[in-house]
């Protein structure tokens, strides 16, 4: 098994890291996972909003979320409006409905330029991790663990495969832009 190998889990991770963080972006279609990051103070606890109540989408442009315990309903209100997610949570007394208005032109070029930014976190992470193995390759030859030419070889399939993660990236990051740019 060599040192690429062992970093495999590191660039799923970070792939995984970078789906998640694009779930969060508003398309202009109600999509519950916009409210993932959302907290909410319940019993003195901070405790995430999917674990306090069943999240639905009942229509494309609308979200239906029912506390379980009623009585959480104004701290869940309050979460979502702290959240700066420029939601608009309708009490229904019993349930909080979240309407997704339509996006402009303009707030979708906006969402699209938030979405570069995390694709290019994602790269970074990405090559962050590729010298961390390449140092680890070139420590190794230093300690006399393998010659030149495996190095040459480790470092060759290093690349190629920090380069087909960072296609995955391009990939889903073309994918998302769509979905914004879809109206």
């Amino acid at each position: 098994m060599s040192l690429i190998d062992n970093h495999l889990v590191d660039f799923n991770t970070a792939i995984s890291h970078f789906k998640q963080e694009i779930t969060t972006l508003k398309t202009g279609r109600a999509n519950p996972q916009i409210l993932d990051s959302i907290k909410v103070e319940a019993y003195s606890v901070k405790t995430p909003l999917n674990q306090l109540a069943s999240i639905s989408v009942p229509e494309p442009r609308s979200i239906l979320i029912q506390p379980w315990d009623k009585s959480l309903l104004k701290e869940v209100e309050k979460a979502i409006l702290e959240a700066d997610l420029k939601l608009n949570p309708i009490n229904e007394g019993d349930k909080i409905r979240i309407n997704i208005p339509p996006l402009t032109e303009e707030t979708r070029q906006e969402i699209v330029k938030l979405l570069n930014q995390k694709a290019e976190q994602a790269r970074i992470a990405l090559r962050q991790l590729r010298d961390k193995i390449k140092e680890a390759i070139m420590a190794a030859e230093k300690n006399n663990e393998f010659g030149e030419d495996e190095r040459y070889s480790l470092i060759e399939e290093l690349d190629k495969t920090t380069g087909r993660f960072n296609d995955q990236i391009k990939i889903l990051a073309a994918e998302k832009e769509q979905e914004i740019m879809t109206v």
